[in-house]
């Protein structure tokens, strides 16, 4: 008998459920458009500059945080900033070697709508040589030539950063990439490719980034890309010895 009363209970809710909903109907709710899912963009192109948001409000499709603010819309540099007392500036970054790009900052850059090209590539190789100290979850992940992205020639607007194209190729080549911003730095830290992580390889792992063959001593979001640029991301297991960037390894945050 308590059965049948709960079941008759649970009937009459969804009743008085639908005499509500017809009666709340006529009420002006406005209509919910139809939304459509836009076709994947190839890695070589770029969507119309008034038919994005902007560049940097982009994330990585497979991103396990899509609420974080994108950055260089909403990074905030920090407040109380370290005083320059070692020849650094304002966010902890050795002076630039003699010809090498100065760093700018995301907030203070506007993105034009000139279109250049540069070469992005993702590489994981160094991983083929320490399986043995590799996250044994981790190891099947390696692609067996170590490229997760070959040498690809991608589209970028002016003014955008290293960063930027980053984020866009990994979306439009359905690449895992995972970022924190990191105010101190005002820049990207990128944690994780294709869920490969820092760390995953021992406690000297992680990523790194050249352009032109350089290993900046700053953040990647703050490496304004030029025409013709080649941008190589890759995995060291050692601190940057590995791939010729030690001296930059502790310095791209």
């Amino acid at each position: 008998m308590k059965t049948t009363k709960r079941i008759r209970f649970r009937i009459a809710l969804l009743l008085l459920a639908a005499m509500a909903a017809v009666l709340l109907g006529g009420c002006g709710t406005p209509e919910m458009q139809e939304s459509s899912d836009e076709p994947a963009q190839s890695a070589v192109t770029l969507p119309e500059k008034d038919m994005e948001e902007s560049p940097d409000a982009e994330r990585s499709e497979s991103t396990e945080d899509d609420a974080k603010a994108s950055e260089g819309k909403n990074t905030q540099p920090s407040e109380e900033k370290p005083k320059d007392t070692s020849g650094k500036d304002a966010y902890q970054t050795d002076p630039v070697p003699t010809g090498k790009p100065e760093p700018v900052e995301p907030q203070d850059t506007e993105t034009g709508t000139e279109r250049y090209t540069c070469t992005i590539s993702i590489s994981c190789a160094t991983i083929l040589d320490n399986l043995d100290r590799c996250d044994s979850d981790k190891v099947e992940l390696v692609p067996k030539d170590g490229w997760i992205l070959p040498p690809t020639e991608v589209e970028f607007y002016e003014g955008e950063s290293v960063f930027n194209v980053l984020q866009r190729t990994c979306k439009q080549q359905k690449i895992h990439m995972e970022y924190e911003n990191t105010p101190l730095y005002n820049s990207a830290y990128i944690e994780g490719i294709h869920n490969l992580y820092e760390f995953d390889v021992g406690e000297l792992s992680g990523w790194m980034y050249s352009v032109n063959g350089w290993f900046p001593n700053y953040g990647c979001s703050r490496y304004q890309l030029q025409d013709g640029d080649v941008i190589c991301w890759v995995y060291t297991c050692d601190l940057g010895a590995d791939v010729g960037g030690a001296d930059a390894a502790q310095k791209d945050e």
